[in-house]
């Protein structure tokens, strides 16, 4: 029996750093046909990448991946390029749905934000009566209220309006996180079609000798080094950082913050950073392929999982916690709910409350000074937690179950 030929939806794909890259390459090794509706990559830069465009490579082959490219606008940095980079895709879906002569026996949606997204992937499926998977990221509508602060009952009730009729035209509804799972049944979903599917890492991300490690962008000058990779955005709540560092610097201990990635919130903490004249406690490093990730995370002494303080980012489980877990380090947490849980039920490392920059800066204070073999411990703690839920081929199985049971 032949495998089944999948239809991906999701507005950010390869060369954009996202792990439903990794899904659809298990997918192909598996021996699905598997066709990708993305948009322009412009994540997180804001700006299309270089040899991409509105006329050029709007069909490519990744690896045995058939991808089809939706002219969009790109992100910019403002809030009303965003809307319209949401939008444009949603617009572009529509017509493209329409016209196009793509066959599929499934769809699966990777609902990271915009939930909006989704529309395209529940049009195609309703079109051709075929089973539609929803795997859940961002929690819709309540980010959208936390992000833009808009209140009106104009814009908010449609808007959940929408959300509520993609989560019913899904046939299964994938979550990260328990909390969010809870949410989307609470708007009246039925139970027996939400699962709870966490995130796992990549295999690229394992425990590696910290000594044996080295990487030019990681000085080696004594201080304890956490690291942050990822998106510079206002929802990781980075802000924070440098008021603990200034801190720290006020107590004398030797930390360094290792920043590597980008974002629209960049330009930003670079001036919180300087304004609190930390400089010297700042290493930042742009955006790098995620081939590289794992090293810089190893070469330091614990990774750093941060969001800013809402209900919302409370139910959720960054996608870096996994990688972080996985890479067998101890973690500092700025964050609550889940994660924060997680992290102290396991003693996988230590934990503030999100927004909280001077419990940070206890916290951080207190890993310093903590003997090597306890920092080892929580290191442990943390990858063994990761093979006992987060574990890839674990998912990818349970993954490949539904869709063959479909």
């Amino acid at each position: 029996m032949s495998k089944k030929r999948i239809l991906v939806i999701s507005q950010c794909f390869y060369p954009e750093q996202f792990r439903i890259n990794d899904i659809c390459l298990d997918w192909i090794e598996r021996g699905y046909e598997v066709t990708v509706v993305t948009g322009i990559p412009n994540y997180p830069q804001g700006k299309f990448y270089k040899g991409y465009g509105f006329f050029k490579k709007r069909k490519e082959n990744y690896k045995g991946i058939n991808i089809i490219r939706l002219p969009i606008i790109a992100r910019g940095h403002t809030p009303l390029r965003l809307i319209l980079n949401y939008i444009s895709f949603v617009f572009s879906g529509y017509f493209w749905k329409i016209f196009t002569r793509q066959k599929a026996d499934g769809v699966f949606i990777y609902a990271s934000s915009p939930l909006t997204q989704a529309l395209v992937g529940v049009w195609f499926a309703k079109k051709h009566k075929i089973p539609c998977f929803l795997y859940v990221l961002d929690l819709w509508p309540d980010t959208v209220e936390y992000i833009t602060n808009i209140k009106s009952k104009f814009i908010m009730n449609p808007l959940g309006k929408v959300c509520d009729y993609i989560y019913k035209n899904s046939d299964k509804i994938l979550t990260a996180s328990e909390s969010c799972l809870s949410a989307i049944r609470d708007r009246g979903m039925p139970k027996e079609k939400l699962v709870f599917w966490p995130q796992y890492a990549e295999e690229i991300f394992k425990p590696m000798d910290k000594a044996q490690i080295s990487v030019p962008e990681i000085l080696n000058d004594g201080r304890f080094n956490i690291i942050f990779a990822g998106n510079i955005g206002q929802a990781q709540g980075l802000h924070i950082l440098p008021v603990a560092a200034k801190i720290l610097k006020e107590r004398r201990v030797p930390v360094c913050f290792y920043i590597v990635g980008d974002g629209r919130y960049k330009d930003n903490l670079i001036s919180v950073i300087k304004g609190n004249r930390v400089d010297d406690y700042f290493h930042l490093i742009d955006r790098q392929p995620v081939e590289k990730i794992p090293e810089l995370i190893c070469a330091c002494d614990a990774a750093l999982i941060c969001l800013a303080p809402s209900r919302v980012f409370a139910m959720t489980i960054p996608g870096k916690v996994q990688s972080c877990m996985a890479s067998g380090k101890a973690i500092v947490g700025s964050i609550d709910g889940e994660v924060q849980s997680m992290i102290n039920n396991t003693k996988a490392g230590v934990c503030a409350g999100a927004g909280d920059a001077n419990m940070l800066a206890d916290k951080i204070a207190d890993l310093v000074a903590m003997p090597a073999k306890q920092l080892a411990q929580m290191g442990e703690n943390a990858y063994q937690y990761f093979l006992e839920n987060f574990e890839r081929q674990k998912l990818l199985n349970q993954m490949d179950d539904w869709l063959s049971s479909e």
